[in-house]
């Protein structure tokens, strides 16, 4: 694989990481910033709905514009978002600060997929996307829980200073390893990729991704109170069991790769299949201890596995609106973020409460899966997706 795909994954990286980390930082903003717990968590909706909406106007802005310079002009805005939520006097600002910043995080994935495919041939585009959201993995296995040690130790700002630098080194990075040759495809009008994003196919696709992660984050939102008051972990315990988590992130994000590079249709009904079941039958392992580590490490590995079949496939039916495509299609996985959040919280709250959060997430994966057989079925030349099957990313 080309180097360049990992200078992307740096960019990944850096983005993954000042996503989630505010997860492990709400306690400190809120009391620096004189703001309750629950109004600290709207630093996140924020993002994440900065992210849905910001993506596909961003990207049909830098449309016409030099994708490697698009993708530094990206971790530019990436750098200066952070040094802004740094230096936050206020809780506005640092919401402010923190949509600035993921304004940066759909289209840097989207133009980023569509690069990455490019620069490989046409039977290994899905590894290289998988690769490419290496990054993103590694941040919720490493980074973050770095940059929430770092803020406990040091302040919540200086998590922030750190990620900054992160941008600064992935600006380099890119900027020395991305070739120019591959940035440059057939220009494609607005209004054409407008068209082609009306195209049935597409918005199904686009559904899909927002049920599966809405499954995925349903869970995984609230897994600290699951493993402690279910599952009798202390407190201490958390940290190290997530390392599961993140370890299958990796993994499955790989398999989903090397799965939809040789057959994409296949890939897309078996890792949501798979979703399903391990959301299922983990409502029945949160009292065991041994159990709930292992299905947590399987619900890593079976929820990044649906990561590239589902952009990949989005990328397909977009033809030839694959960068605006695909910043819709990582909006829709902020989008499914957010609903998962907000419908956990709801089951905590007003339902059943934390033991059925698991087999809630389940039934949201099977209506995602629902959507992808009816997808499959209504475009009969899709059936089968050979290895090479997938056409050109230059758009």
């Amino acid at each position: 694989m080309p180097l360049a795909l990992y200078a992307l994954a740096a960019g990944a990286f850096g983005i993954g990481t000042t996503e989630f980390v505010i997860m492990g930082l709400l306690i400190q903003v809120a009391a620096d910033l004189k703001v309750g717990i629950a109004t600290a968590g709207l630093l996140i909706s924020g993002y994440a709905l900065g992210v849905f909406v910001g993506a596909p106007i961003l990207t049909v802005a830098t449309s016409r514009l030099p994708r490697k310079a698009v993708l530094l002009g990206l971790m530019a805005i990436f750098t200066l978002g952070n040094l802004c939520c740094a230096i936050a006097p206020s809780y506005t600002v640092l919401l402010l600060a923190r949509v600035v910043t993921s304004l940066a995080h759909g289209t840097f994935f989207g133009v980023g997929s569509v690069v990455a495919t490019s620069l490989v041939a046409a039977d290994r585009r899905a590894s290289a996307i998988s690769i490419m959201f290496t990054g993103l993995t590694i941040a919720t296995l490493l980074g973050v829980p770095a940059g929430a040690w770092l803020g406990l130790h040091f302040g919540w700002r200086s998590t922030f200073w750190a990620v900054a630098a992160i941008g600064v080194v992935a600006m380099l990075v890119i900027a020395a390893l991305v070739p120019a040759g591959h940035e440059h495809g057939e220009r494609i009008a607005v209004r054409d990729e407008l068209r082609a994003i009306g195209n049935p196919s597409v918005l199904l696709g686009l559904l899909m991704t927002v049920l599966g992660f809405a499954g995925v984050f349903t869970v995984f939102t609230y897994i600290q109170p699951i493993l402690t008051e279910l599952t009798g972990f202390a407190q201490g315990a958390v940290s190290p069991i997530l390392l599961m988590f993140g370890g299958g992130l990796i993994a499955g994000n790989l398999l989903g790769g090397k799965l939809a590079d040789r057959d994409l249709a296949r890939a897309l009904l078996l890792t949501l299949v798979a979703l399903a079941v391990v959301l299922g039958v983990m409502t029945f392992t949160l009292h065991s201890k041994v159990l709930a580590v292992l299905f947590i490490g399987l619900l890593g590995i079976t929820g990044f596995a649906t990561v590239p079949p589902l952009q990949l496939w989005v990328l397909h039916k977009a033809k030839d609106a694959k960068s605006l495509a695909s910043s819709l299609n990582i909006g829709a996985f902020n989008l499914g973020n957010a609903l998962g959040a907000w419908l956990g919280g709801v089951v905590v709250a007003h339902g059943p409460g934390l033991s059925a959060l698991t087999w809630v997430a389940a039934a949201i994966t099977l209506l995602g899966l629902l959507v992808a057989i009816y997808s499959r079925q209504r475009d009969t030349g899709l059936q089968r997706l050979p290895a090479g099957a997938c056409p050109s990313a230059n758009t």
